[in-house]
Order: C-alpha cells, then sequence, then structure tokens
C-alpha cells in the first residue's frame, strides 16, 4: 500500500474509532475525542488528497466486503481534489465543534454520526464501481440526515426540514441509481474501468447522463432540486452545516464530472447545454433568494445554490468547449470551476462557522433583531468579514479569481464558438456579472445589519464571544481563504492533474495566473491587487489623520434632525435593505404583502395598530411542488379507505394482485 492509500484508510479507521468513541464514552471525554479523532481524519484525507493531486495513485480491491460485488477503490487526481476539499472543511469543523459542543448543544447522535459522515464523504469519490459508490452514496445521505433531524425534539421546523431532505436526497438517489444501473448494464460491467470502455447506442448515453445529472443535481441543491438546501443546511448544527454546505454538495459536481467527462467522455452539445442552463438558472435565482433572506443560515444556504450554479456554468462550458473541440477552453472553463468549488468550500465554511457563533451567543439567525455585534463580539465579527469579502467576489477575496478564471473562459469563446456560443455565451457571462452585483449587496447586508450599528433586540445586546475552540475553527478556515486569495497559483499547476483526468489535453491555465488564448494575453496577480488596495487604504487613513490633526477638534452631539438621540428603531433592517432590490425583481420573486389596520373601538377615524406582514415565498417551491403535494395528500387520504384493518379484505388484495399478475403474463407473453 503507498502513501495515498495508507492516508486513505487510515483516516477512515479513525472516523470509526471516533463514531465509536462518540456513542460509548462519558460526556467529559466524549466530545474532545469525537471531535479530534474527526479533525485528524480530515487531516489525513487532506494529506491524501493533496498526495493524489500531485500524481501518486492508488487502487484496491476487497471482494469479501460487499456481497456479489465486492468493494473497489481507486484514487486518481480528480478524486483526490474532492478528498482534500472535504478534509480540510472536515478539519476546521471538527475542531470547532468542540467548542460548539462544550454546552451540550449536541448529543451522542451528532458525536457518532459526524464522523462517519466524513467517512462517507471520503469514501464516494473514492470508489470505483457502481456498487462501491451507490454504498458510499446512501451511507452519506442517510448520516447527513441524522445529522439534519438531531435537534427535532426542540423545534418544529428541524422535523420538516428532515422530510424535505430525506425525500429529495432519496429521490436524487433513485435518479443514480437507475442511470449508473443502466450504463452497467450496456457496458457488461460495473467497475469504472469497464464503463470507460463500453460502447452504448446513443440513446442510452443519453438517458444516463440525464438520469445521472438529476440525482447529483439535486444533490448540490441546483434549481429546481434546491428546495431542501435552504430548510435543511440552517436547522443543522452549524459544525454540519458547514460540513453539508461546503463539502457534501460538491460531491454532486464530482458525479456529474465523473459521470460525464470521465466514464462518458464527453457528449453531443445538448447535454452541456443543459448543465449550463441549469446553472445559470440556480445562481441567479439563488443569489436573489440570498438578497431578500432575513436568516442569516438561510441567506448562506440560498448562498451555496448560487455558487455551485456559477460551478455548473463552468462543467457546462466546458463540455460545450470539448464538443466544439477547444480542448485549451474546455481545460480552462473545467480550471475555474473546479478552483470554484475550493473557493466556495474555504470561505462558505467560515461564513456558516461565523453565523453558528452569532446563533449560539445570541439564540437567533434573524438579521432584523441582530446589530452591534462588533463590540460584543470582536473576533467573529472580524472573520464574518473576510469570509463576506471572499463571497463577494471582489478582490482581494478568493472567489475573484475562479470567477475572473470562468469570465475569461467564456469571453475568448465568442469569436469561434458559432450560433449558439454567441448566443450563450454573452448570456452567461451576464449571469455571472448579475449575480456577482448582487453578492456584493447580499453580503453587506449580512455584515452591515447583522454586526454593524447597534443591536435591534435583547439576545444582540447580550451577545459574548465565542470560545476559543471555535474562533480556532473559524481562523483556519479564514487562512485557508486568505492563501487562496493571495497566491491562487499554488494550486492552479495542481489542479491541471485533476482537469487531466476528465479532459486530458493541453491545459490553459499556467504561471501567475497567466491566459493566452486566440491570440489575446490577459494576466492577474492577485497579490499586487491586495498589496495595490492596502497601500491606498492606509495612504487614505493617513492623509485623513494628518488633515484631521490640523484642526481643533471639538465633540458635539450629531445632528438629528431635532428628534433627540438615534435608537435602534431607526437603524436600517435587513428587511429594508433588501426592499429596493425586491422591487427591481417583483416579478422574479413575487413577495406578498399584507396590511391590517385595527381601529379604535367605535371610531372609523382613529387607529389603535397597525401590522405590516411581508414575505419573499420561494415561488419554484409555489409552483412546482406545492401542487405536487396537493395531489398526493388527495391521493393519500383516499387511500385510507383501503386499510381498514381487516386482514379478509387484505387478503382479497393480494389475490387479486396475484390474478392479475398472472392474466398480464399470459396475455403478453
Amino acid at each position: 500500500m503507498n502513501l495515498v492509500g495508507t492516508l486513505f484508510c487510515t483516516a477512515l479507521a479513525i472516523c470509526a474509532l471516533s463514531a465509536l468513541a462518540g456513542l460509548a464514552t462519558p460526556t467529559r471525554l466524549r466530545l474532545p475525542l469525537a471531535g479530534l479523532g474527526t479533525a485528524g481524519a480530515g487531516a489525513l484525507g487532506t494529506a491524501a488528497g493533496l498526495a493524489a493531486l500531485l500524481g501518486e495513485s492508488w487502487s484496491a480491491w476487497l471482494p469479501e466486503l460487499l456481497p456479489l460485488a465486492g468493494v473497489r477503490l481507486a484514487i486518481d487526481p480528480l478524486a483526490g481534489l474532492f478528498l482534500a476539499v472535504t478534509g480540510v472543511v472536515a478539519l476546521c469543523a471538527a475542531i470547532y465543534g468542540i467548542g460548539y459542543s462544550r454546552d451540550g448543544l449536541d448529543g451522542r447522535v451528532v458525536q457518532a454520526a459526524a464522523p462517519l459522515f466524513v467517512a462517507a464523504m471520503l469514501l464516494v469519490p473514492a470508489a470505483a464501481s457502481v456498487s462501491t459508490f451507490l454504498v458510499a452514496w446512501e451511507l452519506m445521505a442517510i448520516t447527513s440526515l441524522l445529522l439534519v433531524v438531531a435537534d427535532h425534539r426542540h423545534r418544529s421546523a428541524v422535523g420538516e426540514a428532515g422530510l424535505w431532505y430525506g425525500v429529495m436526497t432519496h429521490l436524487g438517489f433513485v435518479a443514480i441509481l437507475a442511470g449508473l444501473l443502466a450504463f452497467a448494464a450496456g457496458a457488461g460491467g460495473e467497475s469504472f474501468d469497464q464503463l470507460r470502455q463500453a460502447e452504448l447506442s446513443p440513446a442510452l448515453r443519453g438517458t444516463v447522463f440525464l438520469a445521472t445529472v438529476v440525482g447529483f443535481a439535486s444533490k448540490a441543491g441546483i434549481v429546481p432540486l434546491h428546495v431542501w438546501l435552504p430548510r435543511a443546511h440552517p436547522e443543522a448544527p452549524s459544525q454540519i452545516s458547514a460540513l453539508m454546505s461546503a463539502a457534501m454538495v460538491n460531491m454532486g459536481v464530482y458525479g456529474i464530472v465523473r459521470v460525464g467527462l470521465d466514464l462518458l467522455h464527453g457528449g453531443p452539445v445538448w447535454w452541456w447545454m443543459v448543465v449550463l442552463i441549469a446553472g445559470a438558472i440556480s445562481a441567479l435565482y439563488g443569489i436573489l433568494q440570498a438578497a431578500v433572506s432575513a436568516d442569516l443560515k438561510r441567506l448562506l444556504g440560498h448562498s451555496t445554490t448560487e455558487n455551485m450554479g456559477l460551478v455548473l456554468i463552468g462543467v457546462g462550458a466546458a463540455g460545450l468547449f470539448a464538443a466544439w473541440g477547444n480542448a485549451v477552453l474546455a481545460a480552462l472553463a473545467l480550471t475555474a470551476a473546479l478552483l470554484h468549488v475550493v473557493n466556495h468550500a474555504g470561505f462558505k465554511t467560515l461564513l456558516f462557522l461565523a453565523a453558528g457563533s452569532v446563533q449560539r451567543a445570541t439564540g437567533t439567525r434573524d438579521l432584523d433583531q441582530l446589530g452591534g455585534l462588533r463590540t460584543r463580539m470582536p473576533y467573529t465579527t472580524g472573520l464574518f468579514a473576510v469570509g463576506a469579502l471572499c463571497a463577494s467576489a471582489l478582490p482581494p477575496g478568493n472567489a475573484f479569481v475562479s470567477e475572473w478564471l470562468l469570465l475569461q473562459s467564456l469571453i475568448h469563446a465568442l469569436p469561434t464558438s458559432g450560433v449558439v456560443g454567441a448566443v450563450t455565451m454573452p448570456l452567461a457571462v451576464g449571469v455571472i456579472a448579475l449575480s456577482a452585483g448582487l453578492a456584493v449587496a447580499t453580503f453587506v447586508k449580512a455584515f452591515g445589519i447583522g454586526f454593524l450599528a447597534k443591536p435591534r433586540g435583547p439576545e444582540a445586546a447580550r451577545a459574548a464571544e465565542s470560545p476559543p475552540a471555535m474562533l480556532g475553527g473559524m481562523a483556519l478556515a479564514a487562512c485557508c481563504c486568505l492563501v487562496l486569495a493571495l497566491a491562487p497559483t499554488a494550486i492552479l499547476p495542481v489542479l491541471s492533474h485533476a482537469v487531466a483526468v476528465a479532459l486530458p489535453g493541453p491545459g490553459a491555465v499556467t504561471g501567475e495566473v497567466s491566459l493566452h488564448l486566440a491570440g489575446i494575453s490577459s494576466v492577474i496577480s492577485p497579490l499586487l491587487i491586495a498589496v495595490a488596495l492596502g497601500v491606498a487604504v492606509a495612504g487614505t487613513l493617513a492623509l485623513t489623520r494628518v488633515v484631521a490633526t490640523r484642526r481643533v477638534r471639538r465633540a458635539a452631539r450629531l445632528w438629528d434632525c431635532g428628534g433627540g438621540p438615534m435608537s435602534a428603531r431607526m437603524e436600517y433592517t435587513a428587511t429594508s435593505f433588501a426592499e429596493p432590490l425586491q422591487r427591481v425583481f417583483d416579478n422574479v420573486l413575487a413577495p406578498e404583502s399584507d396590511v391590517d389596520v385595527t381601529p379604535v373601538k367605535e371610531s372609523a377615524y382613529l387607529v389603535e395598530s397597525v401590522r405590516f406582514r411581508a414575505k419573499v415565498p420561494d415561488r419554484i417551491e409555489r409552483r412546482l411542488y406545492e401542487p405536487v403535494l396537493s395531489v398526493l395528500t388527495f391521493v393519500g387520504r383516499g387511500a385510507r379507505h383501503l386499510a381498514t384493518g381487516s386482514v379478509h379484505r387484505y387478503l382479497a388484495y393480494g389475490f387479486w394482485a396475484l390474478t392479475g399478475a398472472l392474466i398480464m403474463l399470459a396475455v403478453f407473453q
């Protein structure tokens, strides 16, 4: 067994031991043992992934672990990338979880299921056969569902979120199961090596691709299969929210890349147009929902839909360019997509952990009730600011580089992409630009309303800083974001190995993030941008200080229009901040509002109270899912009459079903 295999197997063993420790040890020992064990497994998974990215591969065949099929594992650079990302997220979340859970916020279920969840996410990219992949995928689904519903006894919303997540994730699993089984049947074998060599008809290839894309897109939170994500991620414990939103959703992207580009070797243009369009709709719709959301963790959940949409734009563009025969642009688009997977994992881990810190300190996620946390939680405020800057895709944030590369690939495609590209690429560029602008407004709202000004509720006024372990997990995630932002060249060379697995051919990104395509050169240096911004800010502050010291200072109360000292009621809330954006996109969001005026008794002119209620429902959920749920509810209520408790009736059902089946066989054979 080589280095990759040793590190990987050790990580899985530590996950199993950590699960046992979380289940069987006393409370005093359970938290450090399970937490440190999961952190160690994450570190080993990261090391195994990095070793695979540097060119060392590993495979194993264990015929006795699964009946009939056995277990087949293989780690190549593409799998190594997702192993490394999952390991880093698990490391940060596990360190954070030790402090988060110290006050009894998590029980034995969370401490035992979390290491198994990490182990499942490490197994998914390492699977090298259909049966192994499906078992690992289902283990990931079951353990994450247990973690989502861990607090269902205390909050009814947790049970509802768990129901949505359980149904959607298993419907997605059915789609993946159908697609991969059809693939294996057509290939005459289930190992990935056999699938790569299979010769399938175009109809079967298209069916396999569509079925698997539906299942993987559901896990990635892509519209319209996203409805579980903004429910489940906020209700899970915060370190689990980070694992789900920064690591688990990446497995959907991995599945699309592995099946569509590696196993099926790409496909016709319409395959990748479906992926690109789904990504564009998800990016725009997700950030619009995030922009008008007042729940901090729900806002971050919608932001995950947006960023996974951006990743799928890159994957779809890579498939399109490959279908058009432009290998360089295909490699560039896939590099941008995978880099954004890494960047999103970094800043979304940080943001969810910081949001959990706020929720733990205040007991609320409602931005309208927060504010004033800068003085009470200075470290959490600073760390959230780093994550918000990175998520806004502004320099020197890490998302800026990956979105810049993605835009470059789409823009450089215009001269040679034909009619389809001439229509599609400008629209995709517009979607990316618009989503970036809305992301800035969204995270300005989240940071400014949630952390600055005065507290708008008693919970925020009583907030206190989080324990050192929680701050340590957040600080580690912030360091990863800063490294990715200032030195992307540290990861881009190894990303080319992962890209080469899916798209064999020439790379497109070299040196200091430089492009040389179609006779046009484009160079960017994130470190120089950061230095320039730092010098500009320091120079402005120094100049302001010099000018200010030349004048005599006089203390005076701020002008308040004669209304007395300003109170928290005079500040913008998250709802009022987002209202102008909501007006612009009224036709898309379809907001609902209601004004209830209560007059003084026996008077038609004097008003006792006015109550205003406003909400922005998920329009896709209302138009698509509610009618289906209504039909299922109606059918379910009608079916109650069939189950009366009579054994004779149940025997009759069986008799008539068997008789009908025999008649059908006799007729059709």
